[in-house]
């Protein structure tokens, strides 16, 4: 069982932006989901975690190993899939993932032959191999991002925001690639797409401004708002006085007009309605990101 444990972790860009303030995290086996909005320090994390940049103070250790302290050794137990997996042009599948083999240290030509054929199986591309990875669809590019993540047999891996611009059939199977990696290593789904964490991770922390405001499971931070949680559909004129009345916790727009949630200790009344809450209810009610819609 591999173990992260991140204490303390801050950064304060040159710009005076603060990206992480004392951020402090455990994580073992298993899918472990990063939610927040855009701007949360998601990716500053991240990158933080995967050596591309260093942080102000604060400590990051897999098992022994200090992560931050010890890039070179990090980088051999690291597997990471940024936002953004760009790829040569005209280079086929099996050529990029036996070019990044060579990067990682596989220098025998049989057992990187052995480990690009593999890779290529566990990402379901085999039979895409001699094909140019610059016209794969979006999820296929993932695939490859993720076989070339898997290189050097890591104890984690990072994905950042991995199923932005993928049609609901590529992000299922992305979804059950990344959930057979979970039984074996760490894996970070960093995301601001809610139903990315709900169907795929056991454990999840909620990001906002560079902070953790919560850590657990989703289910049992969806318990935590079980009976609290109220909904109403409000012209959009009146959207300005029940946020002054009500903790609206979000909105969107049902019919073209304002479905509000709110949470309450108590029945609001007023036409008010209880529902059960879901995790994007958690997760509105953490960042407190009540003008936003949802």
């Amino acid at each position: 069982m591999n173990k992260l444990t991140i204490q303390g972790l801050s950064k304060t860009y040159s710009n005076g932006a603060k990206a992480l303030d004392n951020v402090n995290i455990e994580i073992t086996n298993g899918m472990f989901g990063l939610l927040g909005p855009n701007g949360a320090g998601k990716s500053s994390l991240m990158r933080t975690l995967a050596t591309l940049q260093e942080a102000d103070q604060g400590t990051a250790t897999l098992d022994n190993i200090d992560l931050l302290q010890n890039p070179e050794m990090a980088r051999k137990i690291l597997g990471y899939l940024p936002q953004e997996f760009g790829v040569y042009p005209r280079i086929t599948a099996e050529q990029l993932l036996d070019h990044l083999a060579i990067l990682k240290g596989i220098t025998k030509s049989k057992e990187r032959k052995e480990l690009v054929k593999y890779l290529l199986d566990k990402v379901n591309l085999y039979d895409k191999r001699n094909k140019s990875v610059k016209g794969f669809s979006g999820g296929m590019k993932q695939r490859v991002g993720i076989a070339q993540a898997l290189i050097g047999n890591p104890k984690l891996i990072i994905v950042d925001e991995p199923t932005a611009g993928l049609d609901p059939g590529e992000r299922n199977r992305f979804y059950n690639l990344l959930a057979d990696l979970g039984n074996e290593v760490i894996v970070i789904l960093s995301t601001h797409i809610v139903d990315d964490v709900r169907e795929l991770c056991t454990n999840m922390a909620i990001m906002n401004l560079g902070q953790i405001v919560y850590q657990g499971s989703p289910q049992n931070a969806i318990n935590s708002l079980e009976g609290r949680v109220y909904q109403k559909i409000v012209s959009r004129e009146q959207l300005a006085s029940y946020a002054n009345d009500y903790s609206i916790i979000s909105n969107k727009m049902v019919g073209g007009q304002p479905l509000i949630h709110v949470l309450s200790e108590n029945n609001p009344g007023d036409g008010f309605e209880a529902i059960s809450p879901n995790l994007e209810d958690v997760f509105f009610s953490k960042i407190n990101t009540s003008h936003q819609l949802v």
